[in-house]
């Protein structure tokens, strides 16, 4: 099984590691310990490098969970390292960044919706300082989303904590409202989860990478909103620097 830093620490950015597998056809490395997050909830997988005992680097483009080990996809032409090669893992900072203020933007979003409309998620993705989500609600209108806006950015500036526990499966699901998703994606059989609450306003279960607090967010836009079916609603929002 992979270690992974960046489930319990969103800001590591780079861990030493020893190559245990790789698959040529994949073109991906398998590691005893990393920082890249293999994707999954919406969020994309990491990118970043692997940098050799003698300071050559492979491009990292992507990871892959599987199973319990996360793979790190390297770029077409990279030359794949030997087992047993000590190496440096490394992130590329920038971009993980914007997407731990996405995603945290995304909950405070899904937070206060589900604070003030009891909507559930029936879906969501993002991409660096972009996202959307959709929610169970059967109209929509101008207003409403501008009010959500004003909200969310409220949160924001509460300067709110952010804090990640890994808990026993039975403890986690004995919490109230910790599946927000209209379907449970939780996979059958896990023995612990991981939850990610903002103290005061939101707790659910949730695998990705956020911020320490809501203020370093900055600020979230709405950009859109649309209907996709009778009660599904999608609303659009970027993220800006305060």
């Amino acid at each position: 099984m992979t270690e992974n830093l960046c489930y319990t620490d969103a800001y590591a950015r780079e861990t030493d590691a020893v190559v245990v597998e790789t698959d040529a056809d994949a073109h991906a490395v398998l590691l005893d310990r990393t920082v890249f997050y293999p994707g999954g909830g919406g969020q994309p997988a990491d990118s970043g490098q692997l940098i050799g005992e003698s300071g050559g680097s492979s491009r990292v483009i992507s990871g892959k969970k599987r199973a319990d080990d996360i793979w790190h996809t390297l770029e077409e032409g990279a030359e794949l390292p030997a087992v047993e090669t000590r190496v440096t893992a490394e992130i590329d900072w920038e971009r993980r960044h914007r997407l731990m203020r996405t995603h945290s933007a995304l909950h405070i979003l899904c937070g206060v919706v589900w604070r003030d409309h009891q909507a559930s998620v029936t879906g969501g993705n993002m991409e660096p300082l972009s996202g959307r989500m959709d929610f169970e609600f059967e109209t929509m209108s101008g207003d409403l989303v501008g009010e959500i806006e004003k909200r969310v950015n409220l949160e924001i500036d509460a300067d709110r904590e952010i804090r990640v526990r890994i808990l026993p499966r039975e403890e986690a699901l004995a919490i109230p409202d910790l599946i927000r998703t209209k379907i449970n994606l939780l996979p059958e059989g896990i023995s612990e989860i991981r939850t990610i609450e903002i103290v005061g306003l939101d707790l659910q279960a949730d695998g990705g990478t956020h911020v320490g607090h809501t203020s370093e967010i900055g600020r979230i836009r709405v950009t859109g909103y649309e209907s996709k079916g009778r009660i599904n609603k999608r609303i659009r929002i970027e993220v800006t620097d305060a």
